[in-house]
């Protein structure tokens, strides 16, 4: 009986290192080069409020503005809510809102284009992706277009408060000195935890808390909340970032925070109000199982090697 016990031991260990050896072999192989930076010929260029083309600018071309603010959209027509309306009044504060419309099938760009047309391509542009690359792709986009010395990504349906912006920047300037100009302030809804699950399923709970156990066991630690839409980079730590970013899809927060930590980006967590709105985009279980299975890869994918940070790369 003991033999037997011992023999059925050491084949479970047996079919464990195996397992773990297939995860490794399939997330080498199936790992994806950097997701090219090529623009489509209509991806160069916004229109202005006169319905113009105009050159999008770089991210490796010097500031001009004080803030830049990335909102992805995609089929947002109903839920876009642009920030313009929380925006500093001071006459000396200067800033430009991205809408990058990832390939919608309704009117997005339509709808952003009339706040173009309402308040000045230099306050509103509007990119109109060719196809949809997901929200990570469409945020750096939206990066590598921008004009701020400080980067905020926002989700189009408003569900953080705008004026939150403030603590974000608080935050940010409680990390000084930033090495190499580097430093991230992410918004925060992990103190509204509590109250999110009252109002949540057992079922959905289950799924966040082992959505959180993978980001810290895999990839990110001391950040209670990853998915937040809300971030405030400098420019350089976006730049940066960005360019080594593989993800394009949800997890991509998860990334952008592992290679952060990796290059040693001092970042600070900070609390934000948040509303939920309806209409997510995500559905509940196969969204969480494809970023769980994200989580996994990006660990291995970095482990094995197959992904390695590069130096910053510039965009065609």
């Amino acid at each position: 009986m003991a033999s037997l016990l011992l023999q059925l031991a050491v084949l479970a260990v047996a079919l464990v290192a195996a397992a773990l050896i297939l995860i490794f072999i399939v997330a080498f192989i199936t790992a994806t080069k950097m997701p090219s930076l090529y623009r489509h010929e209509e991806e160069k260029f916004f229109l202005n409020a006169k319905g113009q083309k105009e050159t999008l600018p770089s991210i490796w071309d010097s500031p001009t503005k004080q803030l830049s603010i990335v909102v992805p959209s995609y089929n947002e027509e109903k839920r876009c809510k642009l920030y313009l309306i929380f925006l500093k009044q001071d006459p000396t504060f200067t800033y430009e809102v991205i809408v990058v419309d990832d390939g919608s099938k309704d009117q997005t760009s339509k709808v952003a284009f009339k706040y173009c047309q309402r308040y000045g391509s230099d306050k509103i542009r509007v990119i109109t992706l060719v196809k949809n690359r997901g929200k990570g792709g469409a945020v750096r986009m939206g990066v590598f277009s921008s004009r701020g010395e400080k980067i905020l990504m926002a989700d189009a349906d408003g569900a953080t408060k705008f004026p939150d912006v403030e603590k974000l920047e608080k935050g940010l300037n409680d990390l000084q000195p930033w090495p190499d100009q580097m430093a991230i302030a992410c918004g925060s809804r992990a103190h509204l935890e509590k109250e999110s699950i009252a109002q949540r399923s057992y079922f959905r709970t289950l799924l966040m808390y082992g959505f959180h156990f993978l980001v810290w066991f895999l990839c990110v630690k001391g950040i209670r909340d990853t998915q937040c839409g809300f971030k405030l980079l400098t420019r350089e730590a976006a730049s940066r970032t960005f360019s080594s970013l593989h993800i394009e899809r949800w997890a991509f927060d998860v990334e952008l925070l592992y290679i952060a930590q990796f290059l040693k980006i001092p970042i600070a967590e900070i609390a934000v109000n948040w509303t939920e709105i309806e209409g997510s985009k995500l559905v509940p279980f196969w969204s969480w199982l494809q970023m769980g299975k994200d989580l996994l890869f990006i660990r291995l994918r970095y482990l094995t090697g197959a992904w390695r940070l590069e130096q910053t790369r510039k965009m065609n």
